[in-house]
Formats: structure tokens, C-alpha cells, sequence
């Protein structure tokens, strides 16, 4: 099993799904999309093992996927709309109130190069009310960054570690970021990202604003950020139609083609029910 599998546990959403152990879910024979991708759906610094199956959150994605080549390719949904679709809203629903922001954010092998402080006039500037902003946990250890948010008066939370070769993973990564958008009437990023369309799904108002900032040696691979903002042009702005923000979400997450829990079992060569023994772990 690929440790990308485990990331912001998707692969615990999964085993829940599917009424297995979501603490020790088995693992998955194949490649998990972990992120939004404009690509086939595979992050660039992983090692592709050819015959190994792809599951993948859109058919546009596996699309991309077959042009390269890569035919073993299955469209699931995103692990987020499985949450969803397992984690119905509080009846009488919770009032939202304010806006939840994730600024573009690096990781483990790229820093973000980009102005933070001009960022922070942009949201104030557009937001009218309360503001929390997301941090990547990288951003959310530097203080420097951290404290940009803070002295601006904005609340200023983290969802966790992601994980990474099966080490700090907190398996309830999504859940956190769940219960967090559901506070809030607005998502907003300053590119478009997972965030905005789980923020969406999740019934947020979505937005796209701000300067995008970039990765330090940052490569525009499949078209990159131009791409991105002429394909989806209709999702950038301070206010977004939310009809054509939805549509957009459920399209890319795949929010209408999920599996039944049998079979994500059969396509993951997960048991049928009840406890298993996790298997050894393996890179790929």
C-alpha cells in the first residue's frame, strides 16, 4: 500500500464506509488520489509502478489518466464526499457565521513564496465577517507566518498533519476540517483548490481571491495556475455564483459516483466485514 494512501485519512474515511476498522483500515491495492489534480490524478513526486490501478476522484481526471497511458484507472469520488455522505449535518442545523480561509500553502520538499501581509488587506478588505484562517501544518509550525494571521486579529487554526510514510497521521483529519467549514458561511482561497470544492459540497459559499502566490521552483505542470483560472473562471472572484460553484464541486469530487460499499471492497481487495489483520507495509 502506498503511504499517499493514508494521507488526511482518506483510506480511515474508506474503511468506515465500507464497516471496517477506520483506527487500522487495510490497505488498498492501487493509488488513491490524495489531492485535486488537474492532471491523472497522481502527485508528480510519487514513483508510478505501471499495472497497479488508479483510483481517482473524476472522470475528467481518469480521463487525463488514459490519454497518458494509464488504462487500470477507476472513478470512485473523493474520499471527502464518502465523509459527506456518512456525516449528515446537526438537525437543527448549526448557524454559520464568517469566512474560513486557506491561504495557498507549500509542503515537505517546496516553501510558498508570496506576500502574506498583502494577502491579509485583501481578506479584510473583502470580508464582512469574522475570519478564520486554515494554515498548512507547515505554515502553522513557522511562527513568522503564523503570527502574519494572528496580529491581524484573525483566528488562526490547523487540521492536523496530513501523515507520511504511515507516521503522525492523524485519522481524522477530514472530520476536523468538516466540523470546521460547518461553522462557517463562506470558503475562500487565494487559488482554487481541494478546499474550496469540499468547503461547497459541505454548503459554504465559495470564493477565490487574492495573490496567488507560488511555490519556491514551482513548474506549471498540465497548464498550471493560467490553466486553472481559464478553465475554471467561473469559480474566481470575491462572489461566486453558487449554482454553477456546486455543479463544479460535485463534478470534480465525483460526489455523483460514489461506490457502494461492496464495491470499494471488491476494487480495493478489502474482506467483506468485520476485523482483518493489516498487511505489510509496501511503497507501492
Amino acid at each position: 500500500m502506498h503511504h499517499a494512501n493514508h494521507y488526511y485519512g482518506h483510506s480511515h474515511v474508506l474503511a468506515r464506509y465500507c464497516g471496517l476498522d477506520q483506527e487500522s483500515p487495510p490497505g488498498i491495492r492501487g493509488y488513491l488520489q490524495h489531492g485535486w489534480n488537474i492532471g491523472d490524478g497522481l502527485a508528480p513526486d510519487h514513483e508510478f509502478t505501471p499495472g497497479i490501478p488508479l483510483f481517482l476522484w473524476s472522470e475528467r481526471t481518469r480521463r487525463r489518466a488514459w490519454s497518458m497511458g494509464r488504462r487500470q484507472a477507476y472513478v470512485i469520488g473523493a474520499p471527502w464526499a464518502y465523509l459527506l455522505a456518512g456525516s449528515p449535518p446537526a438537525a437543527p442545523p448549526e448557524e454559520r457565521e464568517g469566512t474560513i480561509f486557506y491561504p495557498f500553502h507549500g509542503w515537505e520538499g517546496q516553501h510558498v513564496v508570496g506576500d502574506h501581509g498583502r494577502l491579509i488587506d485583501e481578506i479584510r478588505d473583502t470580508e464582512e465577517g469574522p475570519v478564520t484562517v486554515c494554515l498548512y501544518w507547515q505554515e502553522y509550525r513557522t511562527p513568522a507566518v503564523r503570527r502574519h494571521y494572528e496580529r491581524a486579529g484573525f483566528r488562526v487554526v490547523c487540521h492536523g498533519y496530513r501523515g507520511g510514510w504511515w507516521k503522525d497521521l492523524d485519522p481524522y483529519f477530514l472530520q476536523h476540517q468538516l466540523a470546521e467549514q460547518r461553522r462557517h458561511k463562506r470558503v475562500a482561497s487565494n487559488r482554487l483548490c481541494s478546499a474550496i470544492f469540499y468547503g461547497t459540497l459541505a454548503g459554504c459559499e465559495p470564493a477565490v481571491y487574492g495573490d496567488p502566490m507560488r511555490l519556491r521552483g514551482e513548474k506549471s505542470a498540465f497548464g498550471g495556475q493560467n490553466r486553472i483560472e481559464r478553465q475554471w473562471a467561473e469559480l474566481h472572484g470575491p462572489r461566486v455564483d453558487p449554482a454553477a460553484a456546486r455543479a463544479a464541486a460535485v463534478e470534480e469530487l465525483g460526489s455523483d459516483r460514489l461506490c457502494t460499499p461492496a464495491e470499494l471492497r471488491r476494487l480495493f481487495h478489502w474482506p467483506d466485514t468485520g476485523p482483518h489483520t493489516p498487511p505489510e507495509r509496501q511503497t507501492s
